[in-house]
């Protein structure tokens, strides 16, 4: 019997794109391929891309390359959001052998008839407005964590950015669905949900992107909140001006749902939110945090944040460097602006030089470690509930609790996946708390 021919998976960019990269790979697991390692020899590479970022463009010919070493015969094919946006740039790159836009991918093991490698890439994309179906996914972070997919596109029109020419409109999966997979990642044995999207508070608009909404956020919240044998679920991203009092009043009597929020800002400064066309000001931004934090005082917040925008005066980036540092948050995810083709702002006068934008970033950063320090600090003499995870990092397992506090403790393969009650005791020099076990291990 002839052995099944061998495919290898790598992700760039965020969680909903290792979420589907899973979906992939389940599609040639159903066609008798065997999933190997992507550093392995293998007959086709899948590089699963991403267009956020300048770096993560530019390391998708550092993949190929590294695709090309396992085997330089293999078949190599791009999917994902920069494959999307610029398909003929990526079919021209040295060993790429397809290129698949955003409803293409899906459908992928119907383009494998013919595997052998051509001079350049054949590129099957559809225009964007043709995204118009929604396709389910999930995957496995490791053996303790689920991403679930639960939205698709988006209808706003950030003038920095490039995911709705990438992704499409905005568009849900049915509540059904995402009861059903969650049921999935429940029987596997995962402790843990993050549930991920472009913008998952638009959740209800239709498989079609129709206004008709279905089942709103709240719904799709309260349903998980029932699914057996999940001890957790966290909302993985959240624009402010979607995030209602009423979830957030859920979540903190849910027995599921923890306390953590990730809540995008991008900017402190009105001047510039109004430049980039956010659907907020920053006086709602703190009116979400006040909430979170009257209703869960022990809540973890986490803010996304751009410097160097065009026209980010140092008085505007100074108005966000105070705002951020005033506010009751645990860390950032800082994000330096880069020019994307085809966005309002790239065409924007008031350019900041790229100098002034890293030492920006570095600043913010700096802040970051001071408000995840002193969020730490907050949480010592507390007890809390910690899931470890599955790796062991030069010796040591490492977990968090609900809320998000990192800790650590010396490897021990029999906590994998369990869930202890700890007390929080210090912080380490690594930036990484210690603690001590409430009953000496005992499993929640």
């Amino acid at each position: 019997m002839e052995d099944p021919k061998k495919v290898a998976f790598y992700t760039l960019g965020c969680k909903l794109n290792f979420s589907e990269t899973s979906t992939i790979a389940r599609s040639f697991k159903d066609e008798g391929f065997a999933r190997v390692d992507f550093s392995e020899a293998a007959d086709i590479y899948v590089i699963n891309t991403c267009s956020v970022t300048d770096n993560a463009d530019k390391r998708f010919k550092t993949i190929v390359k590294q695709a090309q070493k396992a085997n330089e015969n293999a078949f190599v094919i791009a999917v994902g959001c920069y494959a999307q946006l610029k398909p003929e740039e990526l079919a021209a790159v040295d060993g790429v052998d397809m290129v698949l836009g955003a409803t293409e991918k899906f459908k992928i093991t119907n383009y494998l008839n013919d595997l052998t490698k051509n001079d350049m890439g054949e590129v099957h994309s559809c225009e964007i407005e043709e995204a118009d179906f929604y396709v389910g996914s999930y995957s496995f972070g490791d053996r303790t964590r689920a991403f679930l997919k639960v939205q698709d596109g988006c209808d706003y029109k950030c003038t920095y950015c490039t995911i709705p020419l990438a992704r499409g409109i905005s568009r849900s999966d049915s509540l059904e669905n995402v009861l059903e997979n969650a049921k999935k990642i429940s029987e596997k044995g995962i402790k843990e949900i993050v549930l991920t999207g472009v913008n998952i508070g638009d959740y209800g608009k239709g498989e079609f992107g129709n206004k008709k909404h279905e089942h709103t956020f709240l719904d799709l919240v309260k349903g998980l909140d029932t699914v057996e044998g999940i001890e957790r679920l966290r909302i993985s991203s959240i624009e402010p001006n979607l995030l209602k009092n009423e979830t957030i009043d859920f979540v903190a009597q849910s027995k599921a749902f923890v306390p953590h929020f990730h809540i995008p800002l991008q900017s402190g400064s009105n001047e510039v939110l109004k430049a980039m066309r956010r659907r907020y000001m920053k006086e709602l931004y703190v009116d979400r945090v006040t909430k979170i934090k009257e209703v869960m005082p022990d809540a973890c917040i986490g803010v996304d944040v751009i410097v160097g925008f065009p026209g980010e005066t140092d008085e505007y980036f100074i108005d966000t460097y105070n705002f951020l540092n005033e506010l009751d948050i645990s860390y950032l995810h800082v994000f330096t602006y880069s020019e994307r083709e085809n966005t309002p702002a790239a065409e924007m006068d008031a350019v900041v030089p790229l100098k002034v934008r890293k030492k920006r970033s570095k600043m913010l950063r700096g802040l970051s470690a001071k408000k995840r320090r002193a969020f730490y600090e907050t949480q010592l003499g507390k007890t809390k509930t910690v899931l470890f995870e599955g790796e062991n990092k030069e010796g040591y397992i490492h977990g968090f609790t609900e809320n998000y506090v990192k800790v650590k403790t010396p490897w021990d393969p029999a906590l994998v996946n369990t869930l202890h009650q700890v007390e929080l005791q210090e912080i380490g020099e690594d930036g990484i708390v210690r603690f001590s076990y409430v009953e000496e291990k005992a499993v929640v």
